[in-house]
């Protein structure tokens, strides 16, 4: 009752739902009155055949034939009472069962629903909201944003402009906000004042137009925007973005970063003077040998925290053997890493050129990484007009083996998969990796859930677009606590829980209950980079793990409060 109150006071306040009120009280006068008339008749009728009835009963008949109950307990015996019964029936066909239902329909139900899936999509926030994303289009980047957010617990909103389309998120899960995201109103219900940030993927245009409208309402809320065109990248700033992101260039950059042209440790990330990279085992003398006999602690100071081995990740232990196919992931101050390269840059010197496969955006990107590191390359394109250079392209079908080997498949270190189809980028991994069993293998993934599959076709690395992008603005958001290593693999950081003070990390047995290994410890006066069992936490510090994203969430949910790192 409290809810049909309250939906005939919203009706009541619209000047077209008081219009359609009158109407509908006008049809329900007509048809009272129209009950009235053929129950006197009924009476009238009734007379002239005999029969005496109540008034009760003259409303019971006709309401029973205009039903089209027609009980049969009270009948016309004449030709003209039959014919009177006819017009009552049709009347009631006309009126009950044709023009009042569709009358409700109108007036009570849609209103309900309408109410209803406002609920659902709301068009503003609560006044009292506050540190909150706000985001704008939803894409492959926007759903792993999500889930990034939802993991540590940090409130959003994902603007629309669509009803049917708020719905469909709403049903999976995802909280809407319907608006127009060109109009300052819009950004006043989503109660920008207090938001921690705005990520816009839409269109450049679209982008624009969010940047410069949220931009003159709050000068100082972190605006981020993404960048299809290069040339877009100055305009957005312009309109008042403080971050652009070009995905396709930092995905191609990723990717030439992986790949294995020679054992020289690349740089993942840092956490002030903690720096992660990656190094290639293969031609080094560090094959075959464990991590304990390859010394690589003692001579460099330089540290193992993990090995990949095929796109699967094993924390280190003294006892990891290290393989042709390893790649070794390194903690360490940036003259340690430097140390390392001195030792182990020599090894593995490859003067043949990688194979990139897909000139697009990503495929230009990884080359033009690749030549900053006087890295020889070619480029498979099948489109003419995106041929640059002839020196560096091989113009043809990935899928010809003919083509490949013209590119150099056959002694290349690495091959780099940069295709914008997910299903080709399978299919051609699993092809390389049948043309060349020993080659690394970099692919690209542009929806985040393929990543798996390509690790299982024989891809040593995937780069997600959707990972990488979320991760970015991700750590704008959290102050860079988390760093990812490569698809899944993250390096995070965080106030020292209390569950841990004061244990070793022995006791702690974080690897054992979690899956995550300690990177590095920070106090007041020292960082300790990959410490050992007997290391005793400080309830002060700040530590740094590594970890698959599940391990990550093992460890929040175990040693943190989550809702104790939303800020």
């Amino acid at each position: 009752m409290k809810f049909l109150t309250s939906e005939i006071l919203g009706i009541r306040r619209k000047p077209s739902k008081r219009r359609n009120i009158k109407v509908l009280v006008q049809f329900l006068f007509f048809l009272g009155g129209l009950i009235t008339v053929w129950s006197i008749l009924f009476h009238y009728l009734m007379k002239l055949e005999g029969q005496d009835h109540t008034w009760i009963t003259g409303f019971y008949w006709t309401l029973t034939v205009m039903s089209t109950l027609g009980f049969g307990d009270i009948t016309f015996h004449t030709d003209i009472g039959r014919v009177f019964s006819i017009c009552v029936l049709l009347s009631g066909t006309l009126f009950m069962l044709i023009l009042l239902p569709f009358t409700f329909i109108e007036f009570f139900y849609e209103p309900w629903v309408e109410a209803r899936d406002a609920a659902r999509a709301p068009t503003s926030l609560p006044e009292d909201e506050h540190g909150h994303v706000v985001l704008i289009h939803y894409d492959t980047v926007t759903s792993s944003l999500i889930k990034r957010l939802e993991q540590y617990n940090y409130k959003y909103c994902l603007l629309v402009t669509d009803l049917e389309e708020a719905l469909t998120f709403y049903d999976l899960g995802i909280r809407v906000v319907i608006g127009d995201p060109g109009s300052p109103e819009t950004y006043q219900h989503l109660r920008i004042q207090n938001a921690a940030l705005v990520a816009s993927l839409s269109s450049d245009v679209v982008n624009t137009n969010v940047a410069f409208t949220v931009r003159g309402l709050q000068k100082t809320i972190p605006i981020i925007t993404r960048a299809r065109d290069l040339d877009s990248v100055d305009i957005l700033h312009l309109a008042g973005a403080t971050h652009v992101l070009e995905l396709g260039n930092m995905t191609g950059r990723a990717m030439a970063r992986r790949t294995s042209s020679n054992a020289q440790a690349h740089l993942v990330g840092s956490f002030d003077d903690l720096y992660i990279a990656e190094a290639t085992a293969a031609r080094t003398p560090l094959v075959g040998k464990t991590l304990k006999e390859s010394s690589i602690r003692e001579s460099t100071n330089c540290s193992v925290i993990g090995i990949w081995n095929r796109g699967n990740f094993q924390p280190a232990t003294s006892d990891t053997l290290i393989s042709e196919n390893s790649v070794l992931v390194l903690a360490g101050s940036k003259e340690q890493l430097q140390e390392y390269d001195m030792l182990f840059c020599i090894y593995h010197t490859v003067d043949t050129p990688v194979v990139i496969i897909g000139g697009g955006r990503v495929g230009r990107a990884v080359g033009k990484t690749l030549s900053a590191r006087n890295i020889d390359y070619r480029i498979v394109e099948m489109k003419p007009e995106r041929i640059l250079n002839h020196e560096k392209y091989v113009q043809g079908n990935a899928n010809d083996r003919t083509v490949l080997e013209a590119a150099g498949i056959q002694n290349t270190p690495s091959v780099v998969i940069t295709t914008h189809d997910d299903d080709m980028n399978v299919y051609l991994s699993i092809y390389c990796r049948s043309l060349r069993p020993d080659v690394q293998i970099v692919s690209r993934a542009v929806q985040e859930h393929t990543a798996a599959v390509l690790t299982r076709a024989g891809v040593d690395f995937v780069v997600s677009d959707a990972t990488m992008g979320a991760n970015m603005i991700f750590n704008l958001l959290h102050r860079s606590d988390v760093i990812m290593v490569a698809e899944g693999l993250h390096v995070f950081r965080m106030k020292m829980p209390e569950a841990l003070a004061n244990s070793t990390i022995a006791n702690s047995a974080i690897r054992e209950k979690t899956g995550c290994s300690v990177v590095a410890v920070r106090t007041d006066s020292e960082t300790a980079i990959n410490p050992g069992p007997d290391y005793i936490f400080d309830a002060g510090a700040e530590i740094s793990l590594i970890g698959t994203i599940a391990a990550e969430e093992k460890f929040v949910s175990i040693f943190t409060d989550k809702v104790s790192r939303n800020p």
